[in-house]
């Protein structure tokens, strides 16, 4: 319905279409890419379906900048304040279906330089999404023996209890099949998750971790940098640190992570949820392109992925929402006392990150600390010390 709504206007304005199919949507940021031309995609991400919209890609495959966004918004409200009509065009547009998941298929498979995963076994969850009808195909020419969890699309089970949202299904076919490795896509595949061996979980921090080191190793990190976002965990700091990585913070949100790597001449960059980019190889992030990115270095060092992945200690993690009446956090000199003093507490093994939302009456406070019962405790005081500063 939305795909259909959104051609139908967009060939009234007189712009062609061309249909390429489901694919995830870094699938459709290739294309753009490939072809020179702007695109859409209909997706909800790692939502159910019914929250489902579009995400944009400028020409090239790149996001839109805020100052773009923010002019189609200003647009839209005028349509709709006009009585939701556009100007139209004198010779309508045409509809061209074009399935072909080729070309973005061979730019995964050419991204290891003809390397192969065999020997491999992989289980993967396709969320029911776009990565069920590219993602077994892939892996499985590269040479890896691959099983397959949730790859049978309905348009309404897309993320409904599997995916990278919903690792447990993964986790457990991991161990049962006595598999070296999981992956856990999104519904849209612009995100994974992997599984070792053992079953556990291994989080986007960890997969960047993992792939800085290999990268820095073999030349391939530009300035030995990466950017992450500032809820990246404390200890991927200290193992990059460690390793001689330098690490660039960045705002929440990818598309920050991307202009921070485009800005500083740097390629590699993401967030904890799993959604990296490798920008040298393509122009979002990629969860298909990742896994292979990952399991590419369990192959070539003959490590698994388990003694990989202990490259950083995750510190416990603890992050709560209080709502207060203000978000001015300027003014809150006794809330920032408070955090000068948890902070010291952790004696520089430790960390506190606030900041507002951008939508609700809400703080978010995150803590790190060298135990989970010190991260909660101090974050029950920083939301009682964030309640008496700005209002309950």
């Amino acid at each position: 319905m939305v795909l259909a709504a959104l051609a139908a206007g967009l060939t009234s304005e007189g712009c062609d279409v061309v249909d390429v199919g489901v694919l995830p949507t870094p699938g459709v940021a290739c294309y753009s890419a490939l072809e020179g031309l702007p695109a859409a995609v209909v997706s909800a991400s790692h939502n159910p379906y019914r929250d489902n919209g579009v995400k944009f890609f400028a020409t090239g495959g790149r996001k839109l900048s805020d100052a773009v966004e923010e002019q189609l918004e200003s647009e839209l409200d005028g349509l709709a304040a006009g009585g939701g009509r556009g100007a139209g065009a004198p010779d309508p547009g045409r509809i061209i279906s074009r399935p072909d998941a080729r070309p973005y298929t061979r730019a995964l498979t050419e991204s290891v330089d003809g390397r192969r995963l065999t020997g491999l076994h992989v289980v993967l969850d396709c969320a029911n999404g776009a990565a069920s009808g590219v993602a077994p195909t892939v892996f499985g020419g590269l040479g890896a023996t691959v099983e397959v969890l949730s790859a049978e699309p309905d348009g309404e089970n897309i993320n409904a209890g599997c995916g990278s949202t919903y690792p447990a299904a993964l986790q457990a076919a991991v161990v049962a099949r006595g598999a070296d490795a999981g992956l856990a896509f999104d519904g849209d595949a612009d995100r994974v998750l992997a599984v070792d061996g053992a079953g556990e979980l291994v989080d986007g921090d960890q997969l960047i971790a993992l792939c800085a080191v290999d990268r820095r190793e073999r030349g391939l990190l530009p300035d030995d940098t990466v950017a992450v976002t500032v809820m990246t965990n404390l200890g991927f700091r200290e193992a990059m640190a460690e390793h001689g990585v330098k690490v660039v913070d960045t705002a929440v949100g990818d598309r920050y992570v991307l202009e921070a790597l485009e800005s500083g001449g740097w390629t590699l960059g993401g967030e904890q949820s799993g959604h990296i980019i490798f920008r040298d190889l393509a122009t979002t992030g990629d969860g298909i392109l990742t896994g292979i990115q990952v399991l590419d270095t369990v192959v070539r060092t003959g490590r698994p992925l388990r003694d990989l992945a202990g490259v950083m200690t995750r510190r416990p993690q603890v992050l709560r929402n209080v709502r207060v009446a203000s978000r001015a956090l300027d003014g809150a000199a006794g809330l920032w006392d408070e955090v000068r003093a948890v902070e010291a507490g952790f004696g520089g093994h430790g960390r506190v990150l606030i900041r507002p939302s951008g939508t609700e009456a809400l703080l978010r406070v995150m803590v790190e600390a060298p135990t989970a019962d010190e991260a909660e405790a101090a974050v029950e005081r920083l939301c009682a010390a964030a309640v008496r500063a700005l209002g309950a």
